[in-house]
C-alpha cells in the first residue's frame, strides 16, 4: 500500500498542473493567442535548456547505444502503422490517417517524459530518455511531411520536401540543444556559474509550464464528440506501443532494468500536445487531435500509474527471454 501511496504522490502533481491547466482554460477567459509567448518560451528556451542538462554530464558511450535506438525507433514506428491503419479504415483519407500515426505513436516524451521518468526510476534514465527523444523525434518529423507530400498538402518538389525536412531537423531547438550538449560532453565543458545557474533555472520550467499549457490547450478545443477510431488510437498508444518495446528490447539484448523500465515508460505516456501543433499546422483532423490528447491524457491516469506500480514491487521483469 505504502508503494501505491508514493506511487500517487509521484504522479498527482504531473496530472494536476494538467487539470489546473485544463480548469483555467475552461474558466478563465482569455484569448488563445496568449499562449503564444508562452510556447515560445517552453519550445524555444526551458526544454532545450533542460535537454542540455540531460545530456551534457553523461559520457558519450551512453549515447551511443544503437541496439537500444534500434528497438525503440522499430516500435514506434510499428505503433504510427498501426495508427496509421485504423485511421485509414475510418477515414479512407492519408492526411486524416496521418494525424491518427502521429497520436497513436507519438509521447509526450518532451513535457511529461524527462521529469516524470527520472522521478520515478532515477537519474540514470536520463540517457535513455534523451535517446528515445531525439530518435522519435527524428522518425515522427521525417515521415509526417512526406507523406503529407503525399496526399498532396505539402505543395513542394520531392527534393524540395526533403530539403525542409533536413533544414527543420538541423534547426530545430531541441536537436540544437541535444547537439550542444553532446559537444559540451565530449569536450568536458563547464558552463560560467552565472550561466549555469541560469540554465538550471530555465530547465527547472520546463515541466510545470509544458504541462500546464497541455491543459489549457485542451480545454480551448472543442471536445463533444469523441471520433470513433480515437479509442483504438488510445490503446495503441497507451498498450500496444509499451508492449512493443517491452518485447523488442528484451529479444534485442540485456539493456538492465533502469534503461528497459524508462523506454517502456517513456512509450507508455499519454500522446504529446505536438500532435495538436501539427494538426493545426497542415489544418488536417484538429478536433480529432484534440479528442485523443484528452482521452489518452485521461486514460493514461490509470494505465501509466498501473505500469509503474507494476514495476516498482518488482512485478515485471524487465527481461522477456532471460
Amino acid at each position: 500500500m505504502s508503494d501505491l501511496i508514493g506511487l500517487i504522490n509521484l504522479l498527482a502533481p504531473f496530472f494536476g498542473l494538467i487539470g489546473l491547466g485544463f480548469f483555467c482554460g475552461r474558466v478563465v477567459k482569455q484569448p488563445e493567442a496568449g499562449l503564444a509567448w508562452m510556447q515560445f518560451f517552453l519550445i524555444y528556451i526551458a526544454l532545450p535548456c533542460l535537454f542540455y542538462r540531460l545530456i551534457a554530464d553523461k559520457s558519450l558511450d551512453q549515447l551511443t547505444n544503437w541496439s537500444f535506438v534500434v528497438a525503440t525507433t522499430v516500435s514506434t514506428f510499428c505503433a504510427f502503422a498501426l495508427s496509421f491503419a485504423a485511421g485509414w479504415r475510418h477515414t479512407k483519407d492519408i492526411a486524416q490517417s496521418v494525424m491518427q500515426g502521429v497520436a497513436g505513436s507519438y509521447s509526450n516524451i518532451g513535457y511529461m517524459g524527462p521529469p516524470l521518468v527520472l522521478a520515478a526510476i532515477g537519474s540514470a534514465a536520463s540517457a535513455p530518455v534523451v535517446l528515445i527523444f531525439v530518435f522519435d523525434n527524428l522518425l515522427l518529423f521525417s515521415l509526417v511531411p512526406l507523406l503529407m507530400s503525399v496526399a498532396g498538402l505539402e505543395k513542394l518538389t520531392l527534393g524540395a520536401t526533403l530539403r525542409r525536412i533536413l533544414w527543420r531537423v538541423v534547426t530545430h531547438p531541441f536537436n540544437v540543444a541535444t547537439a550542444l550538449g553532446v559537444t559540451a560532453s565530449y569536450l568536458h565543458l563547464e558552463l560560467p556559474s552565472a550561466l549555469n545557474l541560469m540554465v538550471t533555472w530555465l530547465s527547472g520550467a520546463a515541466a510545470p509550464c509544458a504541462l500546464f499549457i497541455l491543459g489549457v490547450t485542451v480545454a480551448l478545443r472543442p471536445l463533444w464528440r469523441i471520433p470513433a477510431e480515437v479509442p483504438a488510437l488510445v490503446l495503441i498508444k497507451l498498450i500496444l506501443h509499451p508492449f512493443l518495446v517491452w518485447v523488442l528490447l528484451s529479444a534485442l539484448g540485456d539493456f538492465g532494468p533502469v534503461w528497459t523500465y524508462a523506454a517502456i515508460t517513456m512509450a507508455a505516456l499519454p500522446p504529446a500536445l505536438n500532435i495538436f501543433v501539427i494538426s493545426t499546422q497542415y489544418n488536417v483532423g484538429v478536433e480529432r487531435a484534440s479528442a485523443c490528447v484528452l482521452m489518452g491524457t485521461v486514460t493514461s491516469m490509470v494505465t501509466l500509474t498501473a505500469l509503474l506500480y507494476t514495476i516498482r514491487i518488482g512485478a515485471l521483469p524487465y527481461d522477456l527471454f532471460p
